[in-house]
């Protein structure tokens, strides 16, 4: 009776999925009036952040509006090519039994700080972020600081919640108690994304394995799984249908 419980639970998100629509955003997501008003409202924002003598800087105003149109751009790109159909838990209900093959919240944290690596940074710097970190409810993020900026004086960026419509939280918002930096995840995902890498949108960090479990995209064997094969095809594709781009949104 619970299997048939749960399993009731996980029919009735995805009804609810396809009523409310939480199919990936189309190329043209970002681009709409609304977007583009929260484009503009999140590079206000991160200008908050800077110190004083920074603030009317014209170069520091064009970083920071390279951050926030890349955000939602790359959000929405993201779920496009991860093929997540559904927000959230429910989306991690289908990876978890195999039903769908990528879309977990820290897979969104992985591929939301490739994509904001994408260029040297002067003034802003990139970091990754969890809530309820080690329990069944964890929850991963990356946030944008200013350069000497620490947590939580930041704004988190969530790419998964909605899959693909970005949320934004400010740091100094969210429950201390709940939320913390991660910065031996920022390590570690910056010696393979240096500022102004050119790896594709469609390369994964983390790649699962035949028997389940996840390695990094350089482990040996790893390749012989059907995510890294996946993988490839997708960034194949992305150079057949986008040629001398990286990042196709």
């Amino acid at each position: 009776m619970q299997n048939m419980s749960r399993l009731g639970r996980i029919l009735i998100l995805v009804v609810l999925c396809f009523l409310v629509g939480c199919y990936p955003p189309p190329e043209q997501y970002p681009y709409t009036k609304l977007i583009h008003t929260r484009r503009e409202t999140l590079q206000t924002h991160l200008m908050e952040l800077l110190p004083t003598g920074q603030k009317d800087l014209p170069a520091a105003k064009e970083e920071a509006k390279w951050l926030a149109d890349t955000a939602y751009k790359a959000a929405a790109g993201i779920s496009r090519i991860n093929g997540s159909h559904f927000p959230g838990w429910s989306g991690n209900a289908l990876i978890n039994t195999r039903l769908q093959d990528r879309g977990l919240c820290w897979h969104y944290q992985h591929d939301m700080y490739r994509e904001l690596r994408r260029r040297p940074l002067h003034f802003f710097r990139i970091g990754c972020c969890v809530r309820d970190k080690a329990h069944r409810s964890e929850h991963n993020c990356v946030y944008v600081a200013a350069k000497d900026g620490t947590w939580p004086h930041v704004w988190v960026l969530d790419a998964w919640l909605w899959n693909g419509r970005l949320k934004v939280s400010k740091g100094e918002e969210l429950d201390p108690d709940d939320w913390a930096d991660l910065p031996e995840v920022t390590d570690t995902l910056s010696q393979f994304y240096t500022e102004g890498h050119n790896w594709p949108i469609e390369h994964w960090f983390m790649v699962r394995g035949e028997d389940g479990v996840y390695s990094r995209f350089n482990t040996p064997g790893i390749e012989r799984s059907k995510q890294f094969k996946s993988m490839n095809a997708n960034i194949s594709r992305g150079y057949r249908e986008h040629p001398g781009k990286r990042t196709n949104y």
